[in-house]
């Protein structure tokens, strides 16, 4: 062979063994990585859309995968952006979360509900971490009634429950119920002070007494509740007819003077009042209209009720968090979704919130003896005022009826 020949041969051996450390390094990027698990998943799992070739031919038929869109990578974690092809149901996609976590490891979260999806990766858990109201004061400024939920792999979530009414905490012993109801009921006190007034039902007998002296009313017993809410029923009527004498349609529109103090009304294992249609029918009418009449409801029990969870009260309950759950089917009563089974029982305190989509976030833990520290300054040593003053009725004004409250 020609000295020629032997350059020759050389340079392409010296291209092709770059070529192949090029392809070996583009394999091994985690783009590449992810790229080829997804795929994997896809096919494993049947999340293609199938066209079938005519009778009778020998061609194959045509399969069409996800399009993964991008794969963007973080410090702390890795997210896949992929698009499903049209005719592929999006139940498919979320039905193989568990494909997705053999693929990519329990750290794994999957959001998306028609055509696009984004499944993230996360580097570590989420920890456990003591609840400390200094931290969190500064984010929640400008909220009228501050929802501290607790940590999220993107750091604090929290939101303002005059803006999504009504909350629903559920999960089963020793899954971080009791601290998690706690730490936003200490939270609410803290922030909103005078501005806020909290009712609370304790039908165990084994959370609220924290908050005798701070709550208006603290009942254990469903004739006390029930007197309870004809009070909360009757100050609707009045708030209802201030809205009316002022043409407005929201407590918050009043000026600030003449604004009534917001009601938070904390009923513990409301699942025991199923049976209870006179106080049921009341609290779902306040699920109905109490946002424009600044009353919220904090609804808790251990284990989901279908026959509680049904029709109005559910669908106006807009913001959930499902703590640990026994089985899929009390999950999907409580989120809609099967994620909250899925939680260990190490992971105290973890939950599934749901508030425009869901996503994992672990509570706050805030000891007993620690929330009594937290409260005591807030101990009344007199009676509680009334919530407003009646409103007067004129000899030509109709008696009102308020969303079927008489």
């Amino acid at each position: 062979m020609s000295i020629t020949g032997v350059i020759a041969g050389a340079k392409i051996a010296g291209i092709a063994a770059s070529l192949y450390t090029a392809w070996t390094a583009w394999r091994t990027m985690p783009d590449s990585v992810i790229r080829r698990k997804l795929m994997k998943v896809f096919k494993d799992g049947q999340i293609v859309k199938t066209i079938k070739r005519p009778p009778g031919t020998k061609l194959k038929d045509i399969i069409i995968p996800p399009k993964i869109q991008r794969v963007s990578i973080y410090q702390d974690r890795i997210q896949a952006v992929f698009t499903v092809p049209q005719g592929v149901n999006p139940e498919d996609v979320h039905k193989h979360l568990w494909l997705f976590k053999q693929a990519f490891g329990e750290l794994v979260e999957l959001e998306g509900e028609v055509k696009t999806f984004v499944l993230t990766i996360y580097r570590q858990d989420m920890v456990t971490f003591d609840y400390d109201y200094e931290e969190i004061a500064p984010k929640l400024t400008g909220l009228h009634l501050p929802i501290y939920v607790g940590r999220s792999r993107h750091g604090d979530e929290f939101y303002d429950i005059t803006e999504f009414p009504h909350l629903l905490i559920a999960g089963e012993t020793g899954g971080g119920k009791s601290a998690t109801v706690r730490s936003i009921l200490a939270t609410l006190i803290k922030t909103a002070g005078e501005r806020m007034k909290l009712y609370c039902a304790d039908l165990k007998r084994s959370e609220f007494h924290l908050f005798r002296g701070i709550a208006e009313e603290v009942v254990n017993d469903t004739p006390k509740l029930h007197t309870m809410l004809l009070k909360i029923q009757k100050e609707l009527i009045n708030r209802g007819k201030l809205l009316d004498k002022a043409e407005l349609a929201n407590v918050l529109d009043l000026p600030e003077k003449e604004r009534p103090p917001f009601i938070v009304l904390a009923i513990d294992e409301v699942a025991l009042l199923k049976k209870e249609k006179d106080i049921m029918s009341i609290i779902e009418d306040i699920s109905a209209i109490g946002r424009a009449l600044g009353v919220f409801l904090i609804l808790s029990m251990q284990r989901p009720d279908a026959q509680v969870l049904d029709g109005k009260l559910k669908n106006n309950l807009t913001v959930r968090m499902a703590l640990r759950h026994q089985d899929e089917i009390n999950s999907r009563i409580t989120i809609g979704s099967g994620e909250a089974a899925e939680i260990l029982n190490s992971q105290r305190g973890r939950m599934v919130f749901k508030l425009d989509g869901l996503k994992f976030v672990q509570s706050p833990y805030l000891e007993l003896s620690k929330a009594k520290t937290l409260l005591a300054p807030y101990k009344r040593h007199t009676e509680a005022l009334p919530l407003s003053p009646p409103v007067e009725e004129t000899p030509e004004e109709q008696p009102i009826e308020w969303g079927g409250l008489q």
